[in-house]
């Protein structure tokens, strides 16, 4: 991931967290005015809900995306591990079928030696 798609994706990130503040002084503002002695206006409240769920599944969809874009580096892909230790099992698998066919190897010779 060079260092300008870093920066874009640190900027997303930064705007959802905006989004976020956002959203909690929305949701404090409900809070406010449902607590209001005279009573909470419906329009008020109205109008913070919806932008309080609209702002939610902004935010829902950045996250997304930026989980999204960030599956796609891969920072250990020139990474030879796997395929190393898949190397090794093979081997000692092999290891194994030649330990059976000596073992066969053995028992076919005692059976013709005892015949």
């Amino acid at each position: 991931m060079d260092s300008q798609t870093q920066n874009t994706s640190l900027q997303r990130l930064q705007n959802v967290e905006n989004r976020i503040v956002k959203v909690l002084e929305l949701a404090g503002g409900v809070m406010d005015e449902l607590a209001n002695p005279s009573g909470p206006r419906k329009e008020f409240i109205n109008n913070h809900c919806r932008e309080f769920m609209q702002l939610i599944k902004d935010i829902q969809v950045a996250l997304r995306d930026e989980i999204k874009s960030a599956c796609d580096y891969r920072p250990f892909e020139k990474c030879d591990y796997s395929s190393r230790i898949a190397n090794e099992i093979c081997c000692k698998k092999l290891e194994y079928v030649m330990s059976q066919l000596d073992r066969m190897k053995e028992t076919i010779n005692e059976y013709h030696n005892a015949v």
